[in-house]
């Protein structure tokens, strides 16, 4: 079985989330190509149309564009439009429910402060 696969998720989200990794981090940088698909499937041993979808997640939400005859590329801006949503995704996913459970206890916005500067 291919090590690739994370349980419950597919292959071309997966394949997404990692070249957005890739971009956040700098590791691939705007303007600079993105792995083809043959690249991606040959790496990952996944079949090619699943690393085409997730390159074409990618491209419908503007983080890489085409170039025909020459690939995707990592689009202007790509890494501020993913640091954007991850930070979103980061006050969704941890702060709102640290905030729903703050008022059920009684804590104050500036106790949730104090309590995550003494932890820093």
């Amino acid at each position: 079985m291919n090590e690739f696969v994370e349980e419950g998720r597919a292959l071309f989200v997966q394949i997404a989330e990692q070249l957005e990794a890739s971009v956040l981090d700098g590791s691939l940088a705007e303007g600079e190509r993105a792995p083809s698909t043959n690249e991606l499937a040959a790496f990952h041993r996944i079949n090619p149309a699943t690393a085409a979808k997730g390159l074409n997640l990618l491209a419908d939400r503007g983080i890489l564009v085409k170039r025909r005859g020459l690939g995707m590329f990592v689009a202007p801006g790509a890494q501020a439009v993913l640091t954007a949503q991850r930070r979103q995704q980061f006050a969704a996913h941890y702060l709102d429910p640290i905030l729903v459970e703050a008022r059920t206890v009684g804590l104050s916005v500036e106790t949730i402060i104090e309590m995550l500067r003494s932890r820093a």
